[in-house]
């Protein structure tokens, strides 16, 4: 928001530098060719006084430079105005100056200026004269018959005042266009708000409404676009408001179906697996025909238990009733424990050094356990590894396998409910158990990450925080052990530690 006021700050403000730099050269070039015509039209008509006035009336029997001494053309001449003379006789000898410091002036006039004078008109120049910006006027008297012999005069007209008065108006222009472009600054700022306003209430309701406050709207009022912006803005807002009230209506209701039906099914459920283990513990009596489907009800009611309990545990984390309770544990004890029941011929690597954190072991064997099933079922016959370490910050343990792998457009879908990745990974399983790892892993403050491992399989990294335990820096027992293999009951005598991060 703040690149857009900027830039439509910044393309006021040079649209008006732009206009006052066009005003102020204009001005300044009119200014003068003003000056300059002014001064050239004066010079003009004193020097054609001069010619055909005070000359033949001064000097009637002809131009000497002892007469122009004698008669005092040069005093004559200032009386008029402001001017010097330079008598040019073009008889080899030395001009005749009014003024000693015009000598060897003529030198600089240019050579243009000659053949218009010789052809019977003024010829004009603007030039430096001993260092002072000046005008001349040169020309001959009237009815001379240009030559050598005939002697030009040339006129000296200062031109300082129109360079002062040039450089006074330039010092003007500048503080002025830096005044305008202040203003226009200043003005650019106020507009630049005003306009962008609907905007930042725009971009200040999408950042409520991101942050979950669906009641977030934009003030809106007036004709213009940006009314019609916030009224669309709006009426957005109230649709999308009413689309999430309807999801979450009806995933509430997902939720309570999916929790009443698991209830639902646990009392019969468990009289199914009560008559499914008779049934099993009389396989061996039954004819081959029976056997075979007595062994797939058996299968099928096991299965059923499992999705059922999956089921239940989920309904469980969705209403916010599964609690952590949190104790310092020696997080690669506890993972060799929970491999040594889950999955024995699996290899455990790690940690070096003891890595200790804050966690519950009953849902560290959900998690760590979760993950060997999945690895256990879907590359049977390949070996599993699994890696405690940690990265500074968090406590890592890395289950990996070598079976078939995943796409990798199907990596980020893993820990989704009932999401299966493909026929070579599905096997039986519901597709629940990296869900519930998952929420196993968020209620611990960590993170489960999956990636294809080089020369084939999945692995999936589990990132717990590291925490340090004040007693237990005094040699207190870590909570390592577990009283159920399979996850049922929270180990040992450990006190509950509080912990902190470690530093």
């Amino acid at each position: 928001m703040r690149g857009i006021r900027s830039r439509l700050a910044l393309s006021l403000v040079a649209l008006v530098a732009v206009t006052v730099a066009a005003i102020g050269v204009g001005t300044y070039a009119f200014v003068d060719a003003r000056l300059r015509a002014s001064l050239l039209d004066e010079a003009d008509r004193q020097a054609q006084f001069n010619l055909s006035v005070l000359v033949p009336e001064r000097l009637p029997d002809g131009v000497t430079r002892e007469g122009l001494d004698s008669a005092g053309l040069a005093a004559a001449f200032r009386l008029r105005g402001d001017v010097e003379t330079i008598v040019d006789f073009h008889d080899g000898g030395t001009p005749w100056v009014s003024d000693g410091a015009l000598l060897g002036a003529i030198g600089s006039f240019p050579a243009e200026l000659r053949p218009v004078v010789d052809a019977g008109h003024l010829g004009y120049s603007w030039q430096d004269v001993i260092g002072q910006p000046s005008l001349v006027v040169a020309g001959h008297l009237p009815g001379a018959v240009p030559g050598t012999a005939v002697p030009v005069f040339s006129f000296v007209f200062p031109a300082t005042s129109i360079q002062e008065a040039l450089e006074q108006l330039r010092l003007g222009l500048i503080a002025a266009g830096l005044v305008a472009v202040a203003l226009a600054l200043a003005a650019a700022r106020v507009v630049a708000r005003g306009i962008l306003r609907p905007v930042d209430s725009g971009s200040a309701a999408a950042a409520r409404i991101a942050r979950g406050d669906l009641s977030a709207r934009v003030p809106a009022g007036g004709a213009d676009e940006f009314a019609r912006f916030a009224a669309e803005f709006n009426r957005m807002a109230d649709s999308l408001a009413s689309t999430v009230e309807r999801l979450q209506a009806s995933e509430a209701q997902n939720r309570r179906f999916v929790s009443d039906v698991s209830h639902e099914l646990r009392t019969p459920l468990t009289a199914l697996v009560a008559e499914a283990s008779v049934i099993e513990a009389g396989l061996d009596g039954l004819a081959p025909d029976a056997r075979r489907a007595a062994e797939l009800l058996v299968a099928d009611v096991r299965r059923l238990r499992i999705l059922v309990e999956d089921l239940m545990e989920l309904s469980r984390f969705d209403a916010r009733a599964e609690q952590a309770d949190l104790r310092p544990t020696d997080l690669g004890e506890a993972t060799r424990s929970i491999v040594s029941a889950r999955l024995p011929g699996a290899a455990v690597h790690g940690p070096p050094a003891q890595v200790v954190v804050a966690a519950d072991v009953r849902r560290l064997d959900r998690i760590i356990g979760n993950l060997l099933d999945n690895a256990g079922e879907h590359a049977p016959g390949t070996p599993v590894e699994v890696r405690v370490g940690d990265d500074g910050a968090n406590a890592i343990v890395t289950v990996g396998d070598r079976g078939p792998g995943v796409p990798e457009d199907v990596l980020e879908h893993l820990f989704e409910r009932f999401y299966k990745a493909d026929a070579s990974r599905h096997g039986g399983s519901s597709g629940l158990g990296l869900a519930i790892a998952a929420e196993h892993a968020a209620l611990l403050g960590g993170s489960l990450s999956a990636r294809n491992r080089d020369g084939g399989g999945l692995e999936v990294t589990l990132r717990l925080p590291r925490v340090v335990s004040e007693s237990l820096l005094a040699g207190d027992v870590l909570d390592t052990a577990r009283d159920d293999a399979g996850g049922g009951s929270d180990a040992g005598s450990a006190p509950t530690e509080q912990a902190r991060p470690n530093p």
